[in-house]
């Protein structure tokens, strides 16, 4: 387990969007262009192993140019080589931070400075959500699944903990990045949920997109 003085002040960023990442999640990803295979090589000489992830704003390509000001990094757990010099890793999120400013040089990936202190909770054991309504929640799951044209195992979303529920679901389902950006933002597991919640409601109710004030 990390602790807060573990956490380097410099990490490589992966933008990527609508692949988010959180904390004691894990995010299976494919890794074939040649500035990111360079990353993930650099990447496991390091003690910590962390890549960021970070949304790229909706509009922008996947570049240092416009991203959002808080990711999350995760800690490659798994990785294996295909035949043709492709990489198939997990990472395993560790923290959030906040996107200081780029770090130059001449890596063929962003690098970035980044903070950690506002997200020390992150760091520590699971969260809860005393006032989830698992009943309740899962029939909203249902339609919404339905509305989107989603299927899924019930089995095993029935059995998951209040935190893997919740935060497998804002990680899996197909919201914009916008959507994605404010379930990452969210202080904690209660205010994700309530996100969540309101993006499954708005999409069941015919909306498109997320009501503005959860953008905010």
């Amino acid at each position: 387990m990390f602790s807060l003085a573990d956490l380097p002040d410099t990490i490589p960023i992966f933008p990527l969007p609508g692949a988010l990442l959180l904390p004691r999640a894990r995010l299976p990803l494919h890794i074939f262009e040649p500035r990111y295979l360079a990353m993930l090589d650099d990447c496991l000489k390091t003690q910590h192993r962390l890549i960021g992830m970070v949304q790229p704003q909706e509009g922008s390509a996947m570049s240092a140019g416009r991203l959002h000001g808080i990711g999350c990094a995760g800690r490659v757990t798994q990785f294996s080589e295909t035949e043709d010099g492709r990489y198939m890793i997990t990472l395993t999120g560790i923290s959030r931070f906040r996107f200081s400013r780029d770090v130059t040089g001449f890596s063929p990936y962003v690098k970035a400075e980044v903070s950690w202190p506002d997200f020390q909770r992150d760091l520590g054991g699971e969260e809860e959500d005393p006032d989830f309504d698992r009943e309740v929640f899962l029939k909203l799951l249902s339609r919404y699944f339905e509305v989107a044209g989603l299927e899924t195992d019930w089995s095993n979303l029935e059995e998951a903990d209040d935190e893997l529920l919740i935060n497998s679901l804002s990680m899996l389902c197909p919201f914009a990045v916008e959507e994605k950006q404010a379930l990452l933002e969210a202080p904690q597991l209660v205010d994700r949920r309530q996100t969540l919640t309101a993006l499954m409601d708005f999409t069941c109710r015919g909306g498109s997109s997320a009501p503005d004030e959860l953008l905010q």
